[in-house]
């Protein structure tokens, strides 16, 4: 069977390099007890070391095209390829409801951000994730306090998992070349259970504040609190601040001032 063709619809840039290939499947090194769910194999180039470590190994791919030739190359993986949109998927039944799993890709640049907040919706099950993605955005992911790449990602995941930057692929390394650089990270589960907030005020807090960045929390977050509450009341530090300044224990502490607030 001939090279599948990258299509630009679906952000395919394949990973020509085996080295770099291999240091991405190494990243799951520590997880072989549990499943892993790699996301957008195209022809393979990540599966393979994937399977080589000896993995249990399912993958999600949308290409039809691309699944044929899995079907063809890899036949090992026979019964453990989904034809599908890992966007829509609920992630468990992938891997036959495992308790806990990882998931690892070469993620297209177009929808890596839906793909994370995916990720974070089996947050207690997904103990592991990693893989590469646009540098820019695989900067946001880790972006640390006080920094400008800090932005809502970086907050809601880093409540969930320690995120490292590991190493930085060059353009130069798939067929096509993107116009960009990539990054690989690697997402590890930390050992909060409980924020110690109201969860779904805790996403709105931080998605409403970095909705307006360049403002104080003081006016960004007005619409969250009552008409009652005049700007002399909010004297905490805090509210001077801007988003990206903030920890991701410093939002924890937010989310409960505007609750009180309510």
């Amino acid at each position: 069977m001939q090279q599948v063709k990258p299509k630009k619809a679906l952000g395919q840039h394949f990973l020509t390099d085996l080295s770099v290939a291999k240091r991405i499947a190494d990243t799951l090194s520590d997880y072989k007890d549990y499943p892993v769910i790699e996301v957008g194999p195209g022809m393979g180039v990540l599966t393979q070391f994937l399977l080589e470590n000896g993995h249990d190994l399912r993958v999600v791919e949308l290409d039809k095209e691309s699944v044929d030739y899995l079907k063809e190359h890899f036949p090992s993986l026979d019964g453990r390829i989904v034809s599908g949109d890992f966007l829509r998927l609920e992630l468990p039944d992938v891997v036959a409801n495992a308790e806990k799993f990882c998931v690892i890709g070469n993620y297209p640049y177009n929808i890596s951000s839906q793909i994370f907040f995916h990720v974070l919706d089996y947050k207690e099950r997904v103990v592991c994730c990693s893989g590469m993605l646009q540098r820019e955005v695989a900067e946001r992911l880790s972006a640390k306090p006080g920094t400008k790449a800090r932005g809502i990602l970086s907050v809601l995941l880093q409540a969930w998992y320690d995120v490292e930057y590991l190493f930085t692929v060059s353009e130069n390394v798939f067929n096509p070349p993107p116009k960009v650089k990539s990054g690989v990270i690697k997402m590890t589960r930390n050992d909060v259970r409980d924020l110690g907030c109201d969860e779904r005020l805790f996403k709105t807090v931080v998605k409403t504040s970095f909705g307006q960045r360049r403002k104080t929390l003081r006016n960004s977050l007005r619409g969250l609190l009552p008409s009652t509450v005049t700007a002399e009341m909010l004297t905490d530090k805090i509210w001077g601040q801007r988003p990206e300044q903030l920890s991701v224990e410093q939002f924890v502490e937010l989310t409960n001032i505007v609750q009180n607030f309510q």
